[in-house]
């Protein structure tokens, strides 16, 4: 770990030399660039530049940069959100640090970003809906959590019918379901509701009829919790299909951004902070 660190600085540090030996253009010059190649210089690049340097120096110990690339946790969390995700808040406190540092317990109603159950190489967004021993159960839409109906005015429902397993949970699958989840189902309900086991967590969207969640695969792992969001820094309107991989930037998008950056941003979503909502 250590050594891919030192790496991934060594990488980034002779980046930024190569860019610093660069020529400085005056006021001047820059009047005189084409708009998008001002727009690079200005705008775009100094961005790039920040992402770059969270996601390789700061990003192993304090932050992670996080795009959203579905739209599962709308209207919380949209598309095209690109946001900061607090990798300590949910750390095991150390015997000092536990003094100095705002560690926290992973709670109901929580937006946690973490590991996808099934693909740890993929991060997920989504809101922590029950805990160890919580009883998790779906009528006509509705939670029930430990017996009772919830309350959560951050849900919408897109969907004008009911989904015998989705919308009444747990069922009998309808669909092809994870692994984990068969095994959730068949060792984990009782009286028709899920218990929660020790050391694991349900999650749902916010989208709650278009979410991928622990209906379908299964119990969040506490290890595979990375942290939570802390601020969105940028909110571009785009489509799933152009953030699909994490790690690569399509030509279209490029293209997309260069063109619209300005038009597409959605610049009242700046620093905004997606808060958790107290449940049960």
């Amino acid at each position: 770990m250590a050594k891919e660190t030192k790496k991934k600085e060594n990488a980034l540090t002779a980046f930024y030399r190569e860019w610093l030996a660069q020529p400085k253009l005056t006021k001047e010059q820059k009047k005189q660039m084409p708009p998008f190649k001002r727009f690079w210089h200005e705008w775009l690049w100094p961005l790039i530049w920040a992402v770059l340097v969270v996601k390789f120096l700061i990003n192993p110990f304090l932050l992670a940069a996080y795009e959203v690339p579905t739209g599962s946790m709308e209207n919380t969390v949209l598309i095209g959100d690109h946001m900061f995700v607090d990798k300590l808040a949910y750390a095991p406190p150390g015997p000092v640090s536990r003094f100095l540092l705002p560690y926290v317990e992973v709670k109901r109603g929580d937006i946690v970003v973490f590991k996808f159950p099934v693909n740890p190489r993929e991060n997920y967004i989504k809101r922590i809906v029950g805990v160890p021993g919580d009883r998790i159960r779906i009528v006509n839409k509705q939670l029930y959590l430990n017996g009772k109906p919830a309350e959560e005015p951050y849900v919408v429902h897109k969907t004008p019918y009911v989904d015998s397993y989705r919308d009444n949970f747990p069922s009998e699958p309808n669909t092809r379901l994870a692994e984990a989840a068969y095994d959730m189902l068949a060792r984990h309900v009782v009286n028709g509701e899920v218990v929660v086991p020790p050391g694991h967590y349900f999650a749902m969207g916010d989208n709650r009829d278009n979410s991928l969640d622990s209906r379908y695969w299964g119990f969040v792992p506490r290890e595979n919790i990375i942290g939570k969001p802390s601020i969105i820094f940028w909110s571009y309107d785009t489509s799933t299909e152009r953030l699909a991989d994490p790690n690569f930037i399509s030509i279209e998008h490029l293209i997309d951004l260069g063109l619209n950056f300005f038009t597409k941003t959605r610049w009242k979503r700046t620093f905004m902070v997606p808060k958790a909502y107290p449940l049960g």
